[in-house]
């Protein structure tokens, strides 16, 4: 299978500084990190995933069929935090979107710059890669994050809604 339209690999590749703060790529040493950060990603917003769901998402962030990718933040050499992307088409672009679908930051690295070096980088990898947008969403009782989000991008006034099948 073949990505619905053309991803090159370099911006993926990409490496960002950010005063004490380096965004890189995943790499596959990097399970056991990852696992802490989304579980703790998880919690933050009350939920789970079951041993499946890590397994499928870690093999997804590999896949170079999947347009989906992941990035670790780290000081000192300790990752402390993590964002996942999807591109995906749009009918109001021509080419991909780039959804920033999870971000999260170690709580004692919060306030630190981690979440907008993670954010500062999606923002260059998606632009190489040809997007001309980058969304997200976030829970309306984030206060913390949406101070730092109010900054740095455009809160749309929609409402999202969402039915389990």
């Amino acid at each position: 299978m073949s990505l619905p339209y053309d991803l090159r690999p370099e911006p993926f590749a990409r490496i960002s500084s950010a005063g004490a703060v380096t965004v890189r790529p995943l790499l596959i040493g990097d399970r056991a990190a990852w696992t802490r950060l989304w579980h703790d990603y998880l919690v933050f917003y009350e939920t789970a995933a079951s041993e499946a769901q890590y397994e499928l998402n870690w093999a997804r962030l590999f896949d170079p069929a999947e347009p989906v990718f992941g990035f670790l933040a780290e000081r000192e050499g300790k990752a402390v935090g993590l964002v996942h992307i999807v591109f995906h088409r749009s009918f109001w672009l021509e080419g991909p979107s780039c959804y920033l679908q999870d971000l999260y930051a170690d709580p004692e690295a919060r306030g630190a710059g981690v979440g907008r070096a993670l954010i500062e980088h999606v923002y260059a990898v998606a632009k190489e890669a040809g997007s001309a947008k980058v969304h997200w969403l976030t829970h309306r009782t984030n206060a913390t994050a949406r101070l730092l989000y109010d900054r740095i991008a455009t809160e749309t006034g929609f409402i999202q809604y969402s039915k389990a099948l």
